[in-house]
């Protein structure tokens, strides 16, 4: 195998490997006929059927197969003989060649930029320490007892925290909204869920009282006749219900599986998953905290550009993937606009992977272990989760690399300047 790199920036480079065909040859030869021992077609005795039959059928596929898998072994032999660590994914494309031997490809790929020896002594890195109350265990088992709530027609008029069924259409000076009698549907008073002057207006209204107001809709607004309009709205209350709220008693415990029903035994459940939880944002928030620190540090260091561009794009495609859940579908994301936490993720996700590489650290595959556990937890079959995991290379690296990351935090923020910071359970969950 021949292999020249060619420098093309400060930190992209173009390898062309050489590789004598017969190697190819071999490897569809060797398949080939280990499909012919192993086949069972119609017409020949299982493991007797003709290579050449196998050939006919089966040798563009063979041949492609093999020809990938030579071309990313030979990469990655060449890779390590060239001394080079790549940063994101190479581009590779076979060159067309005149000589029959050989077979000849280029690589255009980028490197991981020279950090130098980093020193993690001193980062200023604060750390969040909070714990799980009793008042957070009663406070979670009253928003579980909320969402068991039920709703209980009266007579009486609306007021907050009843569920309101509603009636409602528009007239602007050009359209009517609906064209033809109502939309209808239902709000929780104080919920925020409707648009505020309408909400406004059902508060104190009974079943069957009917209301108008004006209202000029913001131009961003869901309906397209409406958006930036003038409007009449005319809002009817159909009917007013009141919320029935579950006592925290045994068969309310024992919804939740709980099967001897005791308050206890389920404020201790509570507990376990709330803890789980907080230990899990307090990682989040030192990832965070350490990732910040680390890419300041290191700002003068020149990054991959495509490495970044490729992690814009993912942010952009992300945030058009959560627009058309939310209902839309016409929202345009340039992948541009995100360059700046592409960049920032990049970075951080170069300096840890060379953190762990300049001090030799090792995936811990207990915790790898105990995280699965975990995760499987939260799960009503834990054991199928951890076969999906243990079944799927990909799931599994995906955990592995997050613990790898993981473990590289800790071991910066044990050797960081650390100030404790202390929050209560509910500060600290608040997102980062």
């Amino acid at each position: 195998m021949q292999i020249s790199v060619e420098n093309t920036s400060t930190l992209e480079r173009r390898m062309t490997v050489s590789i004598p065909s017969d190697r190819l040859s071999s490897v569809i030869d060797g398949r080939l006929r280990d499909m012919a021992s192993k086949a069972n077609l119609k017409g020949f005795r299982k493991g007797k059927v003709p290579t050449k039959v196998i050939e006919q059928r089966f040798g563009p596929q063979v041949r492609s197969e093999a020809f990938g898998e030579l071309i990313r072994a030979s990469f990655d032999q060449a890779v390590r003989q060239e001394n080079v660590r790549i940063a994101g994914q190479p581009s590779i494309e076979a060159e067309p060649t005149e000589a029959e031997n050989e077979i000849r490809y280029t690589a255009t790929f980028e490197i991981v930029p020279d950090f130098g020896s980093i020193d993690v002594t001193q980062l200023q890195v604060t750390r969040v320490q909070a714990n799980v109350a009793d008042a957070d265990i009663d406070h979670m088992i009253d928003t579980l007892r909320q969402q068991r709530r039920t709703w209980e027609p009266v007579s009486r008029a609306a007021q907050v925290g009843d569920l309101v069924a509603v009636e409602t259409f528009a007239s602007t000076a050009a359209a009517r909204v609906p064209e033809e009698g109502t939309e209808k549907g239902a709000t929780v008073l104080g919920s925020g869920v409707m648009f505020p002057e309408l909400e406004a207006q059902l508060s104190g209204m009974n079943a069957g009282e009917e209301r108008s107001v004006e209202i000029t809709f913001p131009s961003d607004w869901r309906v397209p006749a409406l958006a930036g309009q003038a409007a009449n709205v005319t809002i009817k209350a159909t009917q007013v219900s009141e919320p029935r709220i579950p006592e925290a008693d045994e068969a309310f415990v024992k919804s939740f599986g709980v099967k001897s029903g005791k308050l206890e035994v389920f404020r201790n459940e509570v507990r376990a998953n709330l803890e789980r939880e907080l230990k899990g944002m307090l990682m989040s928030r030192l990832r965070a905290e350490v990732a910040q620190k680390l890419v300041a540090a290191y700002s003068h260091v020149e990054l991959p550009a495509k490495m970044i561009e490729q992690e814009a794009r993912k942010l952009a495609a992300n945030a058009q993937e959560q627009a058309r859940q939310q209902g839309q579908a016409d929202a345009v994301y340039p992948f541009d606009q995100f360059m700046v936490p592409a960049r920032n993720r990049t970075a951080a996700g170069l300096l840890v992977g060379e953190i762990a590489r300049q001090n030799a650290l090792q995936l811990d595959f207990n915790r790898v272990k105990e995280t699965l556990s975990l995760i499987a937890s939260t799960y009503e079959e834990p054991k199928q989760v951890i076969e999906l995991y243990r079944n799927d290379p990909n799931l599994m690296s995906g955990l592995q690399n997050r613990v790898m990351e993981e473990q590289v935090i800790d071991w910066v923020a044990e050797r960081a300047q650390s100030t404790d910071q202390e929050l209560s359970f509910t500060e600290a969950m608040r997102p980062v």
